[in-house]
């Protein structure tokens, strides 16, 4: 196993250029800011680092920033949000990738949202029967028992209708605890002999739009901070990116044992380790 070096954000900073920085786990939780989160983001573009908030979440970039603001976060302490749900509109909205017009989509999310569906002008359904095309960007399965969204999906996966996730997490934070996230029910659509096509982290189309987007030259000054080893930590090495694992968000509650069996099993080892993204881990900055 390659050494993982502890860091702090200030070596961090001196470090890297371009921070690409997962926003559930890393920056907040369900319920709002981790603390001193809100300092350290404007401590990096205080520092003139670039920031590229880097979510898997099926909704635009546009919608979670214009959220993360209303929690605290200075608008000018990052420079772009980038989220699966704008890599799947730009890349199911070029020619070659065009879905039919007015297609019928049944959309697997969180609080009903429709976006993706709505900016590419299909037609909303419930009824898996009838669905022409199947989007997945979000989990309600603290609610939903998995065998609900089963029996919902059957249908459709049996008719061999294209599925798209746009959040490939598979785990969500909830209320303190851990819930299935959309990716495990895309994972369970395609257990079901259903197509899927994942968008999002770990995939490279996500750090593809990212890079173009903050304009890299010279990929060792960029370093990818995340809470998840089958995403960001593995997502990283993909896009040949050094990367830290942060200790909050989906594994705070792992130990170093269980830590070293998950980085094996993934084979993807983060560059650092950071205890928490703040200035001073532990301290209210």
């Amino acid at each position: 196993m390659p050494k993982v070096m502890p860091t702090s954000l200030p070596q961090l900073i001196e470090g890297y250029d371009v921070f690409f920085v997962d926003q559930f786990g890393v920056l907040r939780d369900d319920a709002g800011p981790y603390e001193g989160a809100v300092t350290a983001l404007v401590e990096l573009a205080s520092a003139g680092r670039k920031v590229v908030i880097l979510s898997n979440s099926g909704r635009s970039g546009e919608y979670n920033s214009e959220r993360l603001v209303k929690l605290g976060f200075a608008s000018e302490s990052f420079d772009f949000f980038v989220t699966s749900g704008d890599v799947a509109f730009d890349i199911l909205s070029r020619p070659e990738n065009a879905i039919g017009e007015k297609a019928r989509c049944l959309t697997i999310s969180s609080g009903g949202d429709s976006n993706l569906a709505d900016r590419l002008g299909l037609v909303s359904t419930d009824n898996a029967f009838e669905a022409e095309i199947v989007i997945i960007s979000g989990s309600e399965a603290e609610r939903i028992p998995m065998d609900v969204y089963r029996e919902m999906l059957h249908p459709a996966a049996k008719n061999g209708i294209p599925c798209y996730c746009t959040n490939p997490d598979i785990h969500k934070l909830n209320n303190g605890s851990i819930a299935p996230g959309a990716g495990s029910i895309a994972k369970l659509y395609g257990s079901m002999g259903g197509r899927v096509t994942w968008l999002g982290k770990p995939y490279p189309e996500i750090y593809e739009h990212a890079l173009r987007l903050a304009g890299v030259t010279d990929r060792r000054r960029v370093v990818c901070v995340g809470d998840s080893i089958d995403h960001d930590i593995l997502g990283a090495k993909s896009a040949g990116l050094d990367s830290v694992l942060v200790r909050t968000g989906i594994l705070a509650d792992v130990n170093e044992e269980q830590l070293k069996d998950l980085y094996d099993r993934a084979r993807a080892y983060p560059t650092h380790i950071l205890q928490r993204f703040a200035l001073q881990p532990g301290c209210d900055v």
